[in-house]
């Protein structure tokens, strides 16, 4: 007994050694990565430089610095739209930098719509006489859309240009559900609500299929009608090549079709670079990457006077109750609580003369939805308030847009689907027929155990909650009409939860103007009477030792996840969203897979 208590009390005591030596190392290893994270390196641009962007990572609103990647000594995750669209501003202006170039990396999971604002801000570029050249070993359908903007596309000779068409493949989870035990009880407004579909069948109804073609057909017709002016072709051309599988052909192809220019390994792009900028053969070319040039000393004055300032609010991601909602490991999240305090804040700051709010949201919560709605009326009674839609922003992503004093919105944005659905999962197959629990249950009343989703609900109770439904589809759409200045009639007539593209919603009435951030803010400045201002983004991020304490090894686990599945991984948490999401939902659906 003696030597098994010794044994144990220097097992314990060896693993609190070996635990309070870990949690050391780890904190010395944490200061290392916050001090690298925050002291960041001033550039300064030598004379004929290039700036690089490498198409290698997926582009979200704003670069987000993982504390788990920069522990594993990860590269950082992703790309910020914003810093992109900066960098570019940066380098027209810049005397130093003669040109920019493009290099595809086979990155598929990039949205149209960011990719579109992106093209347009170097095509502004393009305007200061300065050159863009692109480089593929391989290009993606997305990447070439945008590297078709480039005075010269490069392809490696044993290269291809994918171009073949848009299609979306939804993955129903019915067959799943039903041998795992799980009823989904659904209760929705709109014809072309299909967010439900997923659940309670095996393929896509005839108003969704509909609906989905129409949009697929608007972002097709856009992509074809940009590439086609950028390369000297027509649509009915790009097409054709669409049709004719023309990424299959030999490298030569894409040169005798116009999609590219020439044909060259990486080393002959690099020796073409050289001569663009007048740089020697045997001397290093000068070149600068995002991250780089957002650190890169300022030859002008920035566009400030005084203590005015339009405010940049980024609302991204699902729109929840709270944060304890949303979906570990998903990127951004619209928490309705903290949304509503921060725009409470910025209505009262007397600094801020106006606010952008850049939605990028398949919305959420309808009751989230409601309280965002509200403090955006409250802010645009005090100061210009304007929507700048980025990928999406559907459903609770466009109710929390509508009262906005203007929306614009991409050609290729995924907007509207005014609509509400709930769904309340029934757990009683799982548990009893599959695991072998039995439960049993005492109430005082007949809908006492209505919440505890272990029962099928009773025919009174699905009345209910479809009259509750009901009863949201009705405020949706009178919040639309109040805020579009149209009436409920007219509303109806584009809602019942069909999604549209923006260059439809613009024409339906839904949508303002066509254009991205930049002439959002243009749009602000000039309705707040602004000649000079200072531009912020708001909420602030969170550094990344607060992050890293905020999140736990699920965090991790799901991020890894995340980056390994790409636009699969929203698949994986069917059971999770349904225990998660709010009852009543304004959501577009699962994210689209184009």
């Amino acid at each position: 007994m003696k030597d098994f208590l010794k044994f144990t009390l220097a097992t314990v005591t060896g693993l609190v050694l070996a635990g309070g030596i870990f949690f050391v190392l780890s904190f010395i290893l944490l200061i290392g990565i916050v001090a690298a994270s925050s002291s960041k390196e001033v550039v300064q641009v030598k004379p004929n430089s290039i700036l690089t962007i490498k198409l290698n990572k997926p582009i979200e609103e704003r670069s987000i610095e993982d504390p788990f990647a920069m522990l594993m000594g990860e590269e950082y995750s992703n790309m910020g739209l914003n810093e992109i669209l900066s960098s570019i501003k940066q380098a027209k202006e810049n005397i130093n930098i003669r040109g920019i170039y493009l290099e595809a990396g086979y990155y598929m999971d990039i949205p149209v719509a960011f990719l579109e604002e992106v093209r347009r801000a170097l095509l502004d570029f393009k305007e200061s006489g300065k050159f863009v050249v692109a480089y593929g070993d391989n290009y993606t359908q997305k990447e070439y859309y945008l590297c078709s903007v480039a005075d010269k596309v490069m392809l490696n000779p044993q290269g291809s240009i994918e171009w073949t068409g848009l299609s979306e493949s939804p993955i129903f989870f019915k067959r799943l559900l039903d041998k795992a035990g799980v009823e989904v009880q659904i209760f929705k407004v709109g014809t072309y609500k299909s967010a439900v579909e997923p659940f309670i069948s095996t393929q896509m109804s005839e108003a969704s299929r509909e609906q989905t073609s129409v949009y697929l057909n608007s972002i097709w017709n856009r992509m074809n009608e940009d590439v086609a002016v950028s390369r000297d072709l027509t649509v009915k051309q790009l097409n054709e090549y669409a049709d004719q599988m023309i990424a299959m052909e030999a490298a030569q192809t894409f040169i005798d079709a116009k999609l590219a220019d020439t044909l060259s390994y990486k080393d002959g792009v690099k020796i073409y670079l050289k001569q663009l900028t007048d740089t020697a053969l045997d001397k290093p070319l000068q070149t600068l990457g995002i991250t780089e040039m957002t650190n890169v000393v300022q030859t002008k004055m920035p566009i400030t006077k005084g203590n005015n300032t339009i405010a940049v609010y980024y609302a991204t991601g699902d729109i929840t109750d709270n944060t304890m909602a949303a979906i570990p490991g998903e990127t951004g999240g619209i928490d309705g609580n903290t949304v509503v305090k921060d725009l409470s804040r910025l209505r009262e700051d007397a600094n801020v003369k106006a606010v952008v709010l850049r939605v990028n949201s398949p919305g959420g919560s309808a009751f989230a939805s409601e309280q965002i709605w509200n403090e955006v009326v409250k802010l645009k009674a005090e100061k210009p308030v304007i929507v700048s839609m980025g990928s999406m922003a559907a459903s609770g992503g466009y109710y929390i847009s509508c009262a906005a004093d203007s929306i614009f919105a991409e050609a290729t944005t995924l907007t509207g689907s005014i609509g509400i659905f709930g769904m309340v999962p029934n757990f009683e197959g799982l548990l009893t027929d599959k695991i072998g629990l039995d439960i049993d249950v005492v109430k005082t009343n007949p809908h006492s155990d209505m919440n505890f989703p272990i029962r099928p609900m009773s025919e009174r109770e699905k009345n209910i909650i479809q009259k509750n439904v009901e009863r949201g589809y009705a405020l949706f759409v009178k919040r639309c009409a109040d805020g579009r200045g149209m009436s409920e009639d007219a509303i109806r007539q584009v809602a019942e939860g069909r999604v549209w593209t923006g260059a439809t919603a613009k024409e339906l009435g839904l949508v303002d103007q066509l254009g991205g951030i930049n002439e959002a803010l243009k749009a602000a400045s000039e309705k707040a009477g602004l000649e000079h201002y200072t531009v912020a983004d708001y909420p602030e991020e969170t550094d990344p030792f607060t992050a890293l304490l905020q999140k736990g090894k699920d965090e991790y686990i799901n991020a890894r996840l995340r980056k390994n599945t790409g636009e699969f991984y929203h698949y994986l948490h069917v059971i999770q969203r349904l225990k998660q999401a709010s009852p009543i939902q304004a959501h577009m659906g699962f994210y689209p897979n184009i």
